[in-house]
């Protein structure tokens, strides 16, 4: 048996991580690193304190960070947000010469972790990274699509939604907000072209989707991996596009408008004689309407859903695939904690051996990923199946809809 350390093992994914871990016995020990170790400390006691230990990590520190994982087989990094600490955790990881998976989605942050590649195969390190709900699951469904529907792909576009997880902490809504300011690549007419979420190069990529379970809604250009990473993948694509938006959308389009009007700045102000920082304003205020404006949309628990278009051929004619993840139960925590928990599993069972720094479509069968996610959900007692729907449509624009088969 081995050992494995989940790096930000309290938070909204990290929680979820460590739950589904110690739901399954593929590990002999579960080791929660954290800054909150009292918390921590109680969610060991709730689990498995027989096999799960608490340690303090100070993940600004690269030593704090290898002691933390020292004699794992596996970390599993779930500290965000990304673009702060991602690919300097995985650098002191890579030293550590550990096996490693995170849920990083953050682009910049990625371009910079698989910029390591080359430093974890002299390691011989395999790193998993983006292996959460998008990216991650969005990545292999993409994956089977192309691996089981299609024979090629032309165009794919990743929508995702969310909202009403029963906690959402300043990390989570500076990653939003690094996730409005900053350049985003969409790969259109096979090229990269950069547009940001704000501007007007990213409203013409606004559109209504609908959501399975969910409704529909409008979605926003959104700095998520695969637009990077697929387009390396896939040969002769096209078109590769995420597009997502946070529930309830006046809470969403709050935030938009702080960071238009300038919330976003680190600078400090001086108000009434005290330094006041913007973003820390706006993060403090935001989390101060969030549960009236909750309310207000009707959204009493955590609801989500990820949905994939793979536009291409079959038999040499035209062929869409549409897959559809959702759940009126579950919010990102349960999305990205539990397929990142899984990847480690897949690692451990010897299932990755890949070698070097790399997506979730690289590496991960994704009919692997879902028996296991199957397992995982129904164990759980949170649904009778899997939750996704796969439709196909036809050159002639006939639908047919089905669940994914176990």
């Amino acid at each position: 048996m081995s050992r494995i350390t989940v790096l930000g093992g309290c938070g909204a994914v990290g929680s979820v991580a460590v739950r589904t871990l110690a739901a399954r016995d593929d590990f002999s020990e579960i080791v929660i690193a954290e800054k909150r170790t009292e918390l921590a400390c109680r969610l060991a006691e709730q689990l498995d304190p027989s096999r799960i230990s608490v340690v303090d990590v100070d993940a600004d520190e690269a030593e704090s960070i290898k002691q933390a994982v020292a004699g794992s087989s596996v970390v599993l990094n779930c500290i965000g947000p990304f673009y702060k600490h991602g690919s300097a955790i995985l650098q002191a990881v890579i030293e550590a010469r550990i096996n490693y998976v995170d849920v990083c989605d953050d682009l910049d942050a990625t371009v910079r972790e698989l910029a390591l590649d080359g430093a974890a195969r002299e390691a011989g390190v395999s790193a998993l990274i983006g292996m959460g709900n998008s990216p991650g699951l969005a990545n292999l469904l993409v994956r089977f699509c192309a691996d089981y529907v299609l024979s090629q792909v032309d165009a794919v576009d990743i929508y995702h939604i969310h909202g009403g997880e029963p906690v959402e902490g300043a990390a989570v809504i500076e990653h939003r907000f690094h996730a409005m300011e900053t350049e985003i690549p969409m790969f259109l007419d096979g090229r990269f072209t950069n547009v940001k979420m704000l501007e007007e190069s990213g409203q013409a990529l606004v559109e209504e989707t609908e959501f399975r379970d969910i409704g529909t809604y409008p979605v926003y250009p959104y700095p998520h991996a695969e637009t990077i990473t697929l387009p390396r993948y896939l040969t002769g694509v096209r078109r590769v596009t995420n597009l997502g938006c946070v529930l309830p959308v006046p809470y969403f389009q709050l935030t938009m408008e702080l960071i238009r009007l300038g919330f976003g700045s680190a600078k400090p102000l001086v108000v009434q004689g005290h330094e006041v920082i913007p973003r820390d304003f706006a993060v403090a205020f935001l989390l101060a309407q969030r549960e009236r404006l909750l309310s207000e949309g009707g959204i009493a628990g955590p609801l989500g859903c990820l949905k994939v278009k793979v536009e291409g051929k079959r038999d040499g004619e035209p062929h869409t695939c549409v897959v559809s993840m959702s759940s009126r139960s579950g919010g990102v925590g349960v999305g990205t904690g539990i397929p990142a928990a899984l990847g480690a599993v897949l690692m451990t069972q010897g299932r990755i051996t890949r070698q070097g720094v790399f997506a979730p479509e690289e590496a991960v069968e994704p009919l692997e990923m879902l028996r296991l996610a199957d397992e995982v959900i129904r164990s759980f007692g949170m649904a009778g199946r899997l939750p996704i729907t796969v439709e196909h449509i036809d050159r002639h624009g006939n639908r047919v809809a089905g669940e994914l088969k176990r």
